[in-house]
């Protein structure tokens, strides 16, 4: 008896431990399974503060931490990062990618099973999708296209001023299909429209790189952007917003269109605006969409009183210059939005590196400098950069590379890291400035504070986040990102 009693002990307490240890190691390495950070029925363990985690060598990649971080009263040697709810800032549009004409191509080409789960981890809202609540498209051909095309294309020497022959029909292969499965997912997506060309016909050296628009096709023009609104609409796909020309300064890519600040300014001023305000189109109009070293192309425009009456506000990209150029904009004219609308990784790209400045400036720079949304450039390519145009961006790597299976890039984690927990209508809060520890703060419709951090020093750093006269202690290694919630 005494020794079945001991048996019987023995094994309980090895069970016991045998848990233990497995629940220990769990902890330590993180959980790999995506929970819904408001959701506690899930979490293993009590905390006031959630964290994601993503490590410049990949060993960790938007992984939820089984760390807990609790507020408390109690002093410490570490510094503060004070987070400010009472403090607040723009509100946000979303965060997302460029779903180019390629892009939708190697979507639409996956198996219907694999699809439909692809686009509903990108666009959904639940616990195993990353959120995505804004995207670009273009108006005709992007470079990353696989042909150059417009939807009034007219043989050499022929004209069709009144869009006779006006067709959305180069899109409803693929890139119709997959917007009205996104739409499906999430119905309130924002959808932003940039053309990289007018039709040949309308520009001075007909050709599809670089040129000019005529003046006599201003009308034209503005009646082939209104034209678009209507048919996307009728398909069911809503343009929240157009920009007027994709990268203004840039004639080189095809396709390309030239067009300088004064003629951005006269054509929204005398044509598109009134065509838009004729045809009962809400569609926004933003100007500008090219680089942080030319921030005066958008105050330009903004300064004649006529022209910025139908101008919403401005985008950027930042080839060139400096992220604080959206604040010079905003301090100049407050009350017209800015919009940070594209930025690629260049492949083979480096991880840790593309992690780091694309993080520190954009998901991070761009907010704390007014900007409404970040767009990364180009959801997806396959393994060698395809599809793109001649002359178009050899080079551009996809958020994800699509061949016979489906792999996640840098940029998905860089956007991720906002679009899960940063949803639309989220309003930027204040948040303190410590050295190599970039970050911006945000709180959600739901009353969440989400705080996005970067350690872009060369040592493991710990700190305090400071909220409502309490601090929690966390400690976020070399080059790593996290995203705190609570």
């Amino acid at each position: 008896m005494y020794n079945s009693n001991f048996r019987s002990w023995f094994i309980v307490l090895m069970l016991c431990l045998g848990f233990c240890i497995s629940y220990s190691c769990k902890s330590e390495e993180g959980n790999t399974d995506p929970i819904d950070p408001s959701d506690t029925t899930t979490q293993p363990f009590k905390t006031d503060v959630t964290y994601w985690l993503t490590k410049p060598d990949k060993s960790m990649l938007l992984q939820k931490q089984q760390v807990s971080l609790f507020f408390s009263s109690v002093a410490n040697q570490f510094p503060t990062l004070s987070v400010d709810s009472t403090l607040t800032y723009q509100s946000m549009d979303g965060f997302g990618f460029a779903l180019t004409g390629g892009s939708a191509y190697l979507i639409n080409n996956l198996a219907a099973s694999t699809r439909e789960a692809l686009l509903h981890e990108l666009f959904g809202s639940d616990s195993n999708s990353i959120g995505i609540s804004y995207i670009r498209i273009s108006i005709g051909a992007s470079d990353l296209s696989s042909t150059v095309f417009s939807y009034d294309d007219m043989p050499a020497g022929q004209t069709d001023v009144n869009l006779d022959h006006f067709s959305l029909s180069p899109d409803q292969a693929d890139l119709i299909p997959v917007l009205k499965s996104i739409l499906l997912i999430n119905p309130k997506i924002k959808i932003l429209g940039s053309p990289w060309s007018a039709p040949v016909w309308m520009k001075t050296n007909k050709n599809s790189v670089g040129g000019s628009l005529l003046p006599e096709y201003y009308d034209s023009y503005s009646n082939y952007l209104v034209r678009y609104i209507q048919e996307m609409q009728a398909e069911g796909i809503p343009i929240d917003a157009i920009t007027i020309q994709n990268e203004p300064l840039n004639p080189g890519n095809n396709p390309s269109m030239l067009m300088l600040s004064a003629e951005q300014r006269d054509f929204i001023k005398n044509n598109l605006g009134p065509a838009f305000q004729s045809a009962g189109v809400t569609t926004k109009i933003i100007v500008y969409d090219h680089n942080c070293d030319h921030p005066e192309y958008a105050t330009n425009i903004l300064s004649d009183p006529a022209a910025a009456a139908y101008v919403d506000g401005s985008a950027f990209h930042l080839y060139a210059g400096d992220i604080s150029a959206l604040s010079q904009v905003h301090a100049a004219f407050p009350a017209k939005n800015v919009y940070f609308t594209e930025q690629w990784v260049g492949g083979p790209g480096n991880f840790a590196g593309d992690l780091q400045w694309h993080i520190q400036n954009l998901i991070i720079g761009a907010p704390r400098n007014w900007s409404k949304n970040v767009l990364e450039w180009n959801l997806a390519s396959d393994p060698s950069y395809n599809p793109h145009t001649n002359g178009g961006c050899n080079s551009c790597e996809g958020a994800l590379t699509i061949n016979s299976s489906v792999a996640r890039n840098v940029s998905y984690y860089i956007i991720a890291h906002a679009s899960k927990f940063v949803p639309a209508g989220s309003v930027r809060i204040s948040s303190g400035i410590l050295s190599n520890l970039p970050n911006v703060a945000f709180q959600t419709p739901e009353g969440r504070k989400v705080l996005i951090v970067l350690n872009n020093s060369s040592v493991m750093q710990t700190f305090n986040i400071g909220f409502n006269n309490r601090k929690a202690a966390t400690t976020l290694g070399i080059g790593a990102v996290a995203t705190y919630i609570w």
